[in-house]
């Protein structure tokens, strides 16, 4: 072997331990090698927290609509009166909470009808009527909050899911100027807000809605104290 050669493997020899302690020095942090695990399907959202409390009656008669209420229908009806109503499998935003408060005793369509009677001037006009319409009055979320206002039902609107108790009434702004009204549910979703038993487009459902939209308005119902003048 020459001189050249002899030098040349040495080289090579050195080179080799170097890359050899290089790939140790990668794995040096590394754990002890462990089976490979099956691969866990992905979590589903999980389900709403079920309330401990006694179900609010509100809040009972609304979920009593869902599976009942399948259609998201504005058209205009002629109601009977008192306690008239559309079909039952369809209805808009106003009508879950009409159907619930009536449930409790309270025909929001006699009420309204009767205080507009007496005090249209101080409801939104923002249809054109020159009088009451007690079809279509008390369907209206602007009549229904001015009324929810005289009776003293009003409450803060705030951004804390704390201060939205079962069974209170939320108005949104869902773009545009359309109003939106639910009840607020005892059950909460996967971020911990309460749920909204609601109307939006396909039937009564019980969905995560409360913070989606800008809140217009925040009532908690008193019936005992409903006030007639």
């Amino acid at each position: 072997m020459t001189p050249r050669i002899a030098t040349l493997l040495r080289y090579a020899a050195v080179a080799l331990l170097a890359a050899a302690c290089a790939a140790c020095a990668d794995r040096s942090n590394d754990s002890p090698a462990q089976p490979a695990a099956a691969q866990a399907p992905a979590a589903a959202p999980p389900a709403p927290a079920r309330a401990s409390a006694p179900t609010h009656p509100l809040v009972r008669a609304a979920r009593a609509q869902v599976g009942v209420v399948r259609y998201y229908d504005p058209t205009y009806v002629r109601l009977d009166y008192p306690g008239g109503d559309v079909a039952a499998d369809r209805g808009v935003c106003t009508d879950v909470v009409i159907r619930a408060l009536r449930a409790q005793g309270l025909d929001l369509q006699q009420a309204v009808h009767e205080d507009m009677r007496a005090n249209f001037a101080r409801y939104p006009q923002s249809w054109g009527a020159r009088g009451t319409d007690r079809s279509i009055d008390h369907r209206r979320v602007p009549n229904l909050r001015r009324w929810f206002e005289r009776q003293g039902w009003q409450q803060t609107v705030s951004d804390r899911a704390i201060d939205y108790r079962p069974g209170d009434l939320v108005t949104w702004d869902l773009g545009g100027g359309t109003p939106h009204i639910g009840i607020v549910s005892d059950r909460k979703g996967w971020r911990g807000d309460p749920l909204i038993l609601h109307n939006i487009a396909r039937g009564t459902e019980e969905g995560d809605l409360l913070f989606a939209y800008e809140i217009t308005g925040h009532y908690r119902p008193v019936l005992a104290a409903v006030k007639q003048e």
